[in-house]
């Protein structure tokens, strides 16, 4: 009986929880995002998709600081296939209070940098080198832990190869999991006793 309310008690302080619980100091966060989902039914056939995972460490509150790695393809048939690539630093940075048209969301932004590549198969324009980007987003929290995003990024690619930059303007969806740093473990702990 006592562990049955024990998980009451610790469920219910959970769920009270505002957003910003989950991006105070020493919290983690960790998911992706999605973009550039594309599956094409006509002629050409094409597919392709952009999958970027991700993990920061809160460092202070509304501010996180860790890594990303970015894996892409983009195919047709009788086409050539493009593939990205990127590993790197992020960092991110929340507003401070929760926006209030939707009482669950938070705005931030993103910015990173790190090593990168977009190469065509059969020599159609390879860049590969320093990759940059950075933009505005939105987090919509569903739960206190888990948070679905969108995000609007300018992406710069500036190295070697047969193209020596390229840009774009990607819109991506992701979904991210906040997980309770050892510091907010302890106070849910404290808080039930």
């Amino acid at each position: 009986m006592k562990k049955i309310a024990l998980i009451t008690c610790i469920a219910a302080i959970a769920a009270t929880f505002s957003a910003s619980a989950q991006i105070q100091k020493g919290n983690v966060l960790v998911g992706g995002n999605f973009g550039n989902i594309n599956l094409g039914l006509n002629d050409p056939k094409i597919f392709s998709v952009d999958i970027t995972p991700k993990a920061a460490w809160f460092v202070q509150d509304n501010v996180a600081l860790g890594g990303y790695v970015n894996l892409g393809l983009e195919t047709a048939k009788g086409s050539n296939t493009t593939t990205t690539y990127g590993i790197g630093a992020l960092g991110r940075y929340y507003t401070g209070s929760d926006v209030e048209v939707l009482r669950h969301g938070r705005l931030f932004g993103e910015a990173t940098v790190g090593l990168g590549g977009t190469n065509v198969s059969n020599g159609g324009g390879n860049t590969n080198g320093l990759n940059l980007s950075v933009g505005p987003g939105f987090a919509y929290f569903v739960t206190p832990n888990i948070g679905l995003e969108t995000l609007l990024k300018y992406n710069g690619l500036v190295g070697f190869g047969s193209q020596t930059t390229q840009s774009s303007l990607n819109l991506s969806f992701g979904f991210q999991i906040y997980l309770p740093g050892k510091s907010t473990a302890n106070k849910v702990r404290n808080d039930v006793r």
